[in-house]
């Protein structure tokens, strides 16, 4: 059985304990007898349970995409919509929808224990820098749903990836890949091709620069095509249900690629 079936089964209170436990429960109206104490000891954690990671992978992201929404003080109907609207683009169905959006409202609580939670969101992903990373990239893809990422919520994002043990540089280069990739998709939504996306967002969406050597730019493509390949992610704990967004971002970045080979006329 899945984690999604164990999890509408009701079969989820002895996979995964500590905040996150916590924090699903109270979205779901389950009060959990055990595994709520605190972390689980190394020799309690099989390291090989895919299934708990791709549960705290998911509630870790909509929970704390909640609080990140909150950053501000206060959550506008608008941040509400664009989350929503993020949901829909990761393909979720409607009971996923749901549980997602009870989520979202647990990390608007005041007493959200962030850090606790991004704790503990670090050691069931047995530090695994991709998925992590593709964790920060979804938060940061629902903070630029509306077009824009305000001082408030930057200052949370960058305390989100301290927190994971990402240095600022790495939340730099997130951030504007995320930027890029969310510009093109406005500008260019319906483009099949790289035809539809500028050259700067090209080269943002794959780190790099107008005066990077041609073999750096395809090291980087390589690296990043690897890092977000749906397969892959899920292996390390990314639920199956949000291989859209993944995928999403392979197609992105074969676009960007393309882009910056016709423009350089490489091979």
């Amino acid at each position: 059985m899945s984690w999604w079936g164990k999890l509408v089964g009701g079969a989820f209170g002895f996979m995964l304990g500590g905040p996150l436990g916590a924090i699903l429960g109270a979205a779901l109206g389950h009060n959990f007898d055990k595994g709520l104490k605190g972390l689980p000891d190394d020799e309690a954690l099989d390291p090989g349970e895919q299934q708990r990671v791709q549960m705290a992978f998911f509630t870790a992201t909509f929970s704390v995409m909640g609080a990140v929404a909150k950053a501000d003080g206060r959550v506008t109907p608008d941040e509400i919509r664009m989350a929503e609207i993020v949901m829909r683009e990761m393909g979720l169905d409607g009971e996923m929808i749901k549980t997602a959006k009870r989520l979202f409202g647990e990390g608007k609580q005041a007493d959200f224990p962030l850090d606790d939670v991004l704790d503990q969101f670090k050691y069931e992903c047995h530090r695994r820098q991709t998925l992590m990373q593709m964790f920060v990239e979804i938060q940061l893809q629902a903070a630029y749903a509306d077009g824009k990422l305000d001082a408030a919520e930057a200052s949370l994002l960058k305390h989100i990836c301290q927190r994971l043990g990402f240095p600022e540089f790495i939340y730099r280069q997130l951030e504007q890949r995320i930027r890029a990739e969310r510009h093109h998709q406005q500008q260019g939504r319906t483009a099949a091709s790289a035809a539809g996306m500028t050259l700067q967002d090209a080269y943002a969406i794959l780190s790099v620069n107008s005066n990077t050597a041609d073999r750096e730019v395809k090291k980087a493509y390589r690296r990043l095509m690897s890092q977000h390949h749906p397969d892959k992610l899920v292996a390390k704990g990314l639920p199956e249900e949000m291989m859209k967004v993944a995928s999403q971002k392979t197609h992105e970045i074969k676009q960007a690629y393309e882009k910056i080979k016709e423009h350089r006329g490489m091979k």
